[in-house]
């Protein structure tokens, strides 16, 4: 997306530079004004190497693509010890810093066997959060038509697939047998590593007809701005975060699907249904409240503690325990990290010493092949942008990018245009 802003001191618009985080923005330098390229703030940090996705190529769910498979947003960047939170159990362990003192261990350990209810060992632990602190309403625009999407038929393997995930949803109370739907929506299978699938839903029809949810998400680079310079930091992951959230009774019957074993709906939110992402954050904000800024970070389901000092640091863990088994949230420990003196959050890596690119995302450009059509050139230009901060004058180093976009009809990668890429 591009926008001209007057460069004279005009203050921008409603939806202008100051809505967008800084560290998403390139500047390109044009006649009378300076164009900004803003980069998508959602899964970009997380999949460097996806290209973006055509129509044909989106994912099942439509606008949000929260089914897709992509790495942690929050991941400690250094080398992390595994504690039995109950002694001679191998099943239930926590990953805690192997770099923190003896003493250090002993009382962060003691704090998560303290608290070890508050972590979904297995799908039947999510006890949901209470539907009046939260619920997902669908708000369906009344003009549209219900679509009943026509059944799309699997083999007998990836029958058994989808059949043994359905039994999973149903054991775990997310879905339930429905007759008389209002919508139906198909099943779809992606493919995820080592041989693996992954099921979706297609939600696409649905989708369409429910309005946006303005709901506005934090500002990427106030969190990180905010977390560096601390010295300790706990990486939380909340499990199955969106099947925590309850669906609203009268919109269930409009979330459903269809299998060759029958019909089902939804009773929680799942995951590829439009505006989930805000409903979340919407959870979030409301019950980390005054914790927010202070020792706490959230990004939808991404959750940091941080101290300042630490001294603090187990009793910033307790508090914020506290407010998750209030609202009866739970955490993934196969995903939580605690202790730790830095990682990587939202695409860039936070320690003491401050904010530092992250390796992940220098290593892509680096690796990069010569573009070979304007799509690899935006996909380069994208790149560029996530790292500008870090970047000296990069608007002026990625211009002859951008002018070869003005050029839709040829493509020629030639010394100019590459010049810049190699510094």
């Amino acid at each position: 997306r591009s926008r001209a802003s007057s460069r004279h001191g005009l203050p921008p618009s409603d939806n202008g530079e100051r809505d967008c985080p800084q560290d998403l923005l390139a500047k390109i330098p044009s006649s009378g004004c300076a164009l900004c390229l803003q980069c998508d703030r959602g899964n970009g940090d997380d999949a460097p190497d996806r290209a973006p996705p055509s129509k044909k190529g989106k994912a099942p769910g439509g606008e949000n693509s929260e089914e897709t498979e992509t790495p942690a947003k929050v991941q400690p960047a250094e080398e992390l010890l595994n504690i039995e939170i109950i002694p001679g159990n191998a099943d239930k362990t926590m990953r805690i810093s192997s770099h923190l003192g003896e003493e250090a261990k002993k009382e962060i350990t003691l704090c998560l066997q303290c608290n070890a209810d508050i972590f979904a060992w297995t799908p039947q632990d999510l006890e949901g959060i209470d539907p009046q602190v939260i619920t997902h309403h669908l708000n369906i625009d009344p003009n549209c038509k219900p679509v009943k999407q026509k059944k799309r038929h699997f083999g007998p393997e990836k029958d058994k697939i989808i059949q043994a995930e359905v039994n999973k949803l149903m054991a775990a109370g997310h879905i339930e047998e429905i007759q008389f739907p209002e919508w139906l929506s198909n099943v779809v299978l992606v493919p995820k590593p080592e041989g693996k699938w992954r099921m979706c839903i297609d939600f696409r029809d649905l989708n369409k007809a429910c309005p946006k949810d303005f709901y506005p998400l934090p500002r990427i680079d106030q969190l990180v701005d905010s977390t560096s310079g601390c010295e300790l930091l706990s990486m939380m992951d909340a499990s199955q975060g969106y099947h925590q959230i309850m669906l609203a009774p009268e919109d269930r019957k409009k979330v459903s699907f269809i299998t060759s074993e029958g019909t089902f709906c939804y009773v929680a939110m799942p995951f590829g249904l439009k505006n989930t992402g805000a409903t979340y954050q919407r959870l979030v904000d409301k019950i980390f409240h005054p914790q927010i800024g202070r020792n706490v970070e959230v990004y939808v389901d991404d959750m940091l503690v941080k101290s300042k000092r630490a001294e603090e640091y187990v009793k910033d863990l307790e508090e914020t325990f506290s407010v998750l088994r209030k609202y009866k949230l739970k955490l993934n420990p196969a995903k939580c990290a605690f202790g730790v003196q830095g990682g990587r959050f939202l695409g860039f890596m936070v320690t003491q010493r401050g904010i530092e690119a992250n390796p992940l995302k220098i290593k892509t450009i680096i690796d990069m092949k010569a573009p070979t059509c304007l799509n690899e050139v935006q996909r380069l230009i994208g790149r560029i942008a996530a790292l500008s901060r870090f970047i000296s004058k990069s608007a002026e180093k990625s211009l002859p990018f951008f002018k070869m976009l003005r050029k839709a009809k040829t493509f020629e990668w030639g010394t100019p245009a590459s010049l810049p890429s190699r510094n």
